[in-house]
Formats: C-alpha cells, structure tokens, sequence
C-alpha cells in the first residue's frame, strides 16, 4: 500500500487505537482508508463518498480490508449521512479535502456540522486537513 507524503502524514497523526470505529468523509480512492484499517486491528472504518465512480474504486482495491470486517464502503454526501445500523458511533471522523468542511462549500457545511456530530460517540474527534497536518473541529 502506497500513500502519497501528504497522505502518510495525515494518517500518522491521526490519534487511532485499536477497535476504534472511524468515518472517513471524501475516500477518493480508499488509499487512507485502508492505512487506517490496518492500523485498527479489531476495529473497523467506514469510507463513504458522494461519488459512485469513487466508492466504486475504493471497494475494488479493498476486497481484503472489507473480506476481513475492518472496512466497509458506500456512497454518501456528508450533508445528508445518516448511519445504518451497525455503522456507529464513531470516535473518529477525518475528512481531507472536503468542501463541505474545508470552507469552500459554508452551505452543505451549514447540513454537515450536525450530521457529524449526530455520528460521533460520546468524546468523539474530527479532524480535517489544513493544519500540521491536520486541525480538529468542534461539532
């Protein structure tokens, strides 16, 4: 597995310990995704994204992660999320390059922040990228 600098930092400061339950908002092509399912041993990330050409991709390269139960993956805009059973709470939710939380789309940021915070367990983090390397929210 090959993540780009960026992406390896942004990983390697994410606060992960095993078992946790995480959400990844915007997984292009699952390649975050499936560092942090690794990183999760008995754990499990779910990796959504608006784009069906997207979550097409990431389910394709993460047969292993998603065969093992630490991953799993479906099509979803973060200003409409809901959970399915089973999916949450989760304690981390990440998103890199995000419009909806990065400032450059306030509306669906506006619908986002509360769908977020709906998600996360209790004392539950979100970070996003735009820090060094990453800067947590508030929700």
């Amino acid at each position: 597995m090959s993540l780009s600098p960026r992406l390896s930092a942004i990983v390697d400061a994410l606060p992960l310990a095993p078992g946790m339950r995480v959400l990844e908002i915007g997984c292009g092509t699952g390649a975050a995704a499936r560092a942090v399912a690794a990183r999760l041993g008995t754990g499990h990330i779910l990796a959504i994204d608006r784009s069906a050409k997207a979550v097409a991709q990431t389910a394709a390269a993460s047969t292993a992660e998603i065969a093992a139960g630490r991953m799993s993956v479906r099509q979803a805009a973060i200003e409409d999320f809901e959970p399915q059973p089973g999916e949450g709470p989760f304690d981390l939710v990440f998103a890199v390059r995000v419009g909806a939380l990065d400032g450059r789309h306030p509306e669906a940021g506006r619908k986002a922040v509360p769908r977020i915070a709906a998600a996360l367990a209790p004392g539950g983090r979100l970070f996003i990228d735009g820090g060094d390397p990453l800067r947590q929210l508030s929700v």
